[in-house]
Formats: C-alpha cells, sequence, structure tokens
C-alpha cells in the first residue's frame, strides 16, 4: 500500500494564483489539494474540516490574513503545518509569520521542486525557510535593541548559561558542527542542548529558537571561548 498523501490547503486571495498552485501540486506524487481558500478564515475553515496536513499560505489577504490564520490554526487545528508562500521577505513580515506559528517560509519565486520540500518537511515537523528569509530572520536576531536585558540578567524558561550560549549561536545561523567548535564540546552534547533548548522555550524548530532568542534579547557573546563550561 502506498503513504497516505499529505493533505494541502492553499490559500491566496488571487484566483490565478490558486488555480496555477494547485496544478502544479495536484501534478505531485504523495501530495493531495484538500482545498483552495480566498482568505485566512476560509483556510482555518477548510484545514479543520478536511484535517490538513498542511496549509500553504499568503500572507496579505483581505479580513483574515495569513498571520491571524496561522495563529488560529495554532489553537484550532495544531497537527496542521503552515508553510508561507509569499512575495514578502522584510523582518517584520517574516518575524510575525513564524511567531504566529509558520513552520516554513518561501517566496513566491521558489520552484516546484522548492515547494514540494517546504510541504514534505513541514508535513514531518520540520523547518523549511527561503534563504533570504532566514538572513532576515538572523540579521533581526542580531539588531540592537536598548530595551532588550542585558547579558548578566537571569535567562527566561530556565535556561542554563551554557544553553543560553548554545542558543545565541543558533541565532548567529551557526550550525551544530559550528557551534561545537567555538564551544568546544561534542557535536552530541550540542545536539542534547539543543533538544533541552526546544523543550524548556517551546520552540519546534531553530526558526522558532532563533524567534524567541529575538524576543528575549540573548545573543551570542564575542568570545564565549572564555567563559566557564
Amino acid at each position: 500500500m502506498s503513504p497516505t498523501p499529505i493533505s494541502v490547503i492553499i490559500a491566496d486571495d488571487h484566483q490565478v494564483v490558486r488555480a496555477g498552485l494547485a496544478t502544479i501540486l495536484g501534478a505531485v506524487e504523495g501530495v493531495h489539494v484538500a482545498g483552495t481558500a480566498a482568505d485566512g478564515a476560509q483556510a482555518v475553515a477548510l484545514a479543520v474540516e478536511q484535517e490538513a496536513d498542511v496549509v500553504l499560505m499568503d500572507l496579505h489577504m483581505p479580513g483574515t490574513d495569513g498571520v491571524e490564520a496561522t495563529r488560529r490554526l495554532r489553537t484550532e487545528r495544531p497537527a496542521t503545518a503552515v508553510v508561507v508562500l509569499t512575495t514578502y521577505t522584510d523582518d517584520d513580515s517574516v518575524l510575525a509569520a513564524l511567531e504566529a506559528g509558520a513552520i516554513g517560509y518561501l517566496t513566491k519565486n521558489a520552484s516546484a521542486a522548492d515547494i514540494q520540500r517546504a510541504i514534505e518537511a513541514a508535513a514531518s515537523g520540520h523547518a523549511m525557510l527561503d534563504p533570504l528569509a532566514a538572513a532576515r530572520l538572523i540579521q533581526a536576531s542580531r539588531r540592537d535593541d536598548p530595551g532588550r536585558p542585558g547579558r548578566d540578567a537571569a535567562l527566561p524558561g530556565g535556561l542554563t548559561e551554557r544553553e543560553g550560549q548554545v542558543l545565541g549561536l543558533i541565532a548567529e545561523g551557526l550550525s551544530n558542527a559550528e557551534i561545537a567548535a567555538r564551544l568546544y564540546l561534542s557535536r552530541s552534547t550540542v545536539k542534547t542542548h539543543i533538544n533541552q533548548i526546544f523543550a524548556k522555550t517551546g520552540s519546534r524548530d531553530r526558526p522558532q529558537a532563533i524567534v524567541y532568542a529575538r524576543q528575549h534579547g540573548i545573543q551570542a557573546e564575542q568570545d564565549p571561548a572564555q567563559r566557564n563550561s
């Protein structure tokens, strides 16, 4: 027996975009287009009704926009993952979507293969970000904010000092291997710290962890190797 196909709702206020995406995804093996929606409210209703695995979500739609729809889905249908597909890559749009609970973020110049990979990743609980959106997110996490707590402030969520260091480096865009080298740790130790960070911050993936770091002013230190282990 073949695996159950990934059920997808397409949400976009432009009919030609919905039709085009439906045609593209309809030809993808392992993907089933369960419905299309012209706004966020319809997307949420369809996702709940169809028990959809993924919503391919435009951000700027009349009425209920993509950010609000994503936020509602996290409450009404948390099993449905949201992949944003939009023309916008500004900091506010990227952060708003990820803070609302989106697990993927693509621009509308993404290829059919990119969209397929993002849908498959989202259905498996993994994040996929457009490179430009990822860069925007990392840049935003580095931006100085006078209102943020200083480094000596207690870390939120019960994070240990080492977990705070690791989270700061995640927010800088470093890979597990790079974090291990920077902090003189084994990769398995880094992975353990990251699992703890995800659990304590309620993050499903690295983009969500970066958003958390930005919200709480957790940044990579210039020379973390000099800090106590």
